[in-house]
């Protein structure tokens, strides 16, 4: 299905990846005639098969050569048509804020600059800005200054991506993502053998003995908000914690007050979803990280009213005044191979630290929510193909 442009300079670039967001993105957009030019380096994405992608683009791989990967993009945004470009995974905000001088002449860059986008990539920046919030965080240290290992710990990179601008051995072509978060559970660990694993000098933080996570979602114009969204996951792909499978939407004035706060301290611009933990003991939301790009969940923000695809192009197109910052609280949603996942991380996982879910429970919850909140990322009657191509990625 071609989907033509409502004018002649109102085409937008999707990336499209393994997470839902990028048929959010094609669905938001699409259904209004703004022309949706999905990229992908994998001929079987999902987003390719959206009645509301108006043109399919195979690119080079940004894990193979982020350099051929920038390329690419900027070609597309040296088109006349091309508005703009949705960063959707860290790879994508990392070159556009990376190379962003070559991109300013083309497309409406709304973008951090790569010094803004280090004191979120980098962590260590990230909890100091943080502290200047007055944003409540975790007891963080870099891996070579912990001295006490009896406590309770968890491991995490440093830096959300691994690329040439943080790390000095890695040539410009080069990227790759820090291993999954690694629990500690009182014991010494093998420092070197950390170190090696993640390719870097990660951090150590406090472990926060609560699965209760929070999410602040937000698109920024040079520091002052534009819309914002709030949702609390309810479970994750893993009974211990990661991307959401099921998550309600909220309105708690504490959450948006830390998320502003920290957003602000950064002088933000662009999206960013800041991610919370909120402590059982003193009620304080405690920032666990920032994406600053879209997120895995976005089909259930923008099925809550916070289209934040359309406020990205609404805020391309000067027209920032238009955007409708309100949205639904109450309603829930799902991510059906996330639940999967989750049930599946129920059976057969054993995670140090916490504690695995009662089976019958877990099972009974995901029922009966399944029920309760017909709502899916993928599953719609009115564009099925990415559902049917994302089940059949998954599988193969």
């Amino acid at each position: 299905m071609s989907i033509d442009p409502v004018d002649g300079s109102s085409a937008v670039v999707v990336p499209a990846i393994d997470a839902p967001s990028s048929v959010a993105c094609a669905r938001s957009l699409g259904k209004r005639g703004i022309h949706t030019v999905v990229v992908s380096e994998d001929e079987g994405a999902a987003a390719f098969s959206s009645r509301y992608a108006g043109e399919a683009v195979v690119v080079p791989d940004p894990h193979e050569d982020l350099v051929a990967y920038k390329d690419a993009l900027r070609s597309l945004a040296m088109r006349p048509d091309v508005l703009t470009i949705l960063p959707v995974r860290e790879e994508d905000v990392y070159v556009l804020a990376r190379y962003r001088e070559e991109f300013e002449p083309h497309v409406e860059t709304l973008w951090p600059t790569l010094d803004g986008l280090r004191q979120v990539q980098d962590r260590v920046e990230l909890f100091d800005a943080a502290e200047r919030a007055g944003v409540a965080v975790p007891e963080t240290r870099v891996l070579d200054d912990v001295d006490d290992w009896d406590r309770e710990w968890i491991v995490k990179g440093r830096y959300t991506l691994l690329a040439d601008a943080y790390l000095d051995d890695y040539p410009p072509e080069k990227s790759r993502d820090p291993p999954s978060t690694q629990y500690l559970n009182g014991d010494r660990p093998d420092v070197e053998t950390i170190r090696r694993a993640n390719g870097h000098t990660p951090i150590v933080q406090e472990f926060l003995p609560t699965t209760d996570e929070y999410g602040f979602f937000a698109l920024y114009d040079e520091g002052t908000p534009v819309s914002t969204f709030q949702h609390r996951q309810i479970r994750a792909y893993n009974y211990a914690g990661g991307p959401s499978a099921y998550r309600e939407s909220v309105s708690i004035p504490e959450l948006g007050a830390a998320g502003r706060a920290l957003l602000d301290e950064l002088d933000w611009h662009g999206l960013a979803m800041v991610e919370f933990l909120r402590n059982d003991d003193t009620g304080e939301f405690e920032l666990m990280e920032i994406n600053p790009r879209l997120w895995s969940s976005l089909p259930f923000s923008v099925r809550a009213g916070a289209d934040f695809p359309y406020h990205y192009w609404q805020l391309a197109s000067g027209e920032r005044d238009s955007v409708d910052d309100d949205y639904e609280v109450g309603i829930a949603g799902h991510l059906l191979r996330g639940e999967l996942s989750y049930l599946h991380s129920v059976l057969l996982d054993e995670e140090q630290l916490v504690e695995r879910p009662d089976r019958r429970e877990a099972f009974t919850d995901v029922v009966r929510s399944l029920r309760d909140h017909p709502r899916f990322d993928y599953l719609r009657l009115d564009d099925p193909k990415p559902f049917v191509r994302d089940a059949l990625n998954t599988l193969t």
